[in-house]
């Protein structure tokens, strides 16, 4: 009986969402359910097909299919760099904009969080993009490039976010990273999130009161959203270098305990901001210069100028940092190496000294018959004051050559 009140509340959610967005085509041959058995909406193989019949998560139920508008975070139309008022689905606003006239300009900008690929086919159906593209942008772990697919540019960001922690020693990450892809064309622009830290509702907001900028075009948004992503690589770039002047100054400490697995924590995570930052420098001078029928706004190329002078000063950050911490690991083992050898000279004076009392005591341990020390009054005390004379010029001997 409870199993079947869920499956009566998923069916009504489902309904629900589709009466609310009855004129609209995304829910047309969407949220269908012919059986359902308590599995997930997206538990999807990776290559986007259904799971086999008798696996755990389908036992011969057909995958249910979410309407775009659950994975749409916001839509707007903007016309002369101004929002029209309300909220459309994505193909009503992009009707919209193509019935415009000649004097006005406009765009739409959809933002989308985390699509399947159902959600992501339908939006591909709208505004014509790219299956390949249409594709990498469901799958996450992109490298950031740029593409372009007719007068539709693909470009791939990726985010960062630097994970507080007291120390490195306590932290099991320092930078986590996230993606946001981006289609733009000549009256739209579509994002793609990937990650809980590459929200842009507030960049959104921001550029909404600068409706200046908003009229330049769907570039300018690109724009908007890659200076967003560039600035945080630098103030990612700080947090680290704080991370990274912490563990130099336990390294040049006096009396530190050293362990290299930490340097190599914050060298492992350097390298993977690295290999998120770096590849971006080319994507953006392609947009300045393999695209300017798209990218016609001087203004908006100049935008991205500065945009890549923000990511070359962050990748050269990047980069430093990466030859300090290969110095850091250098010094470090170069300072274990040296307190291992000074403990050995340390241990090999206290053996030294230790093998006098132990020879002497091996000698008159013998079972001789001939010993004549055994037999007289004096023989005891020498022994002891001939061991502590030895031991005691082993030990200042050892101390001036700095081995004790």
């Amino acid at each position: 009986m409870v199993g079947g009140l869920a499956v009566h509340h998923v069916i009504g959610r489902v309904a629900f969402l589709c009466v609310g967005a009855s004129r609209s085509p995304w829910c047309q041959g969407g949220a269908v359910l012919s059986s359902f058995s308590g599995s997930s909406p997206r538990s999807r193989r990776s290559d986007g097909g259904d799971l086999p019949k008798g696996s755990d998560k389908y036992s011969g139920a057909q995958q249910i299919h979410l309407p775009v508008t659950s994975a749409v975070v916001d839509c707007g139309v903007y016309v002369d760099g101004r929002r029209l008022p309300g909220s459309d689905s994505p193909a009503d606003s992009l009707a919209k904009v193509r019935a415009l006239d000649g004097v006005h300009a406009g765009f739409v900008w959809v933002g989308l969080h985390e699509p399947d690929e159902h959600q992501m086919q339908q939006v591909a159906e709208v505004f014509g993009l790219h299956s390949l593209a249409a594709e990498d942008a469901v799958h996450a772990h992109q490298r950031p490039k740029l593409e372009r697919y007719d007068d539709t540019l693909f470009l791939v960001l990726k985010t960062v976010q630097y994970v507080p922690h007291e120390s490195v020693a306590q932290a099991k990450e320092i930078v986590e990273t996230g993606e946001i892809m981006i289609f733009a064309g000549r009256n739209f622009v579509v994002t793609v999130r990937h990650g809980d830290f590459s929200e842009l509702t507030g960049l959104r907001k921001n550029l909404e009161t600068a409706p200046d900028r908003l009229r330049l075009g769907p570039f300018a948004v690109v724009h908007a959203i890659a200076d967003h992503v560039v600035d945080h690589y630098l103030d990612v770039t700080l947090s680290v270098e704080t991370d990274i002047d912490a563990m130099e100054e336990q390294i040049f400490a006096t009396r530190s305990i050293i362990d290299i697995e930490h340097i190599y924590l914050l060298k492992r995570e350097i390298v993977e901001f690295r290999r998120a930052v770096s590849p971006l420098s080319i994507a953006l001078q392609r947009i300045v210069s393999d695209h300017r029928d798209l990218v016609s706004s001087k203004e908006t190329r100049r935008y991205f100028g500065d945009v890549i002078d923000h990511h070359t000063r962050a990748a050269d950050r990047i980069a430093s940092y990466d030859e300090v911490l290969t110095s850091l690991v250098q010094a470090a083992s170069a300072r274990v190496a040296m307190q291992q050898n000074t403990d050995l000279r340390k241990i090999s004076a206290f053996v030294a000294i230790a093998a006098v009392p132990t020879a002497v005591a091996g000698i008159y341990g013998m079972n001789f018959d001939h010993m004549p020390e055994l037999r007289q009054v004096w023989g005891y005390p020498a022994v002891l004051i001939v061991i502590a004379v030895v031991c005691t010029g082993l030990y200042f001997t050892f101390r001036r050559n700095n081995w004790l």
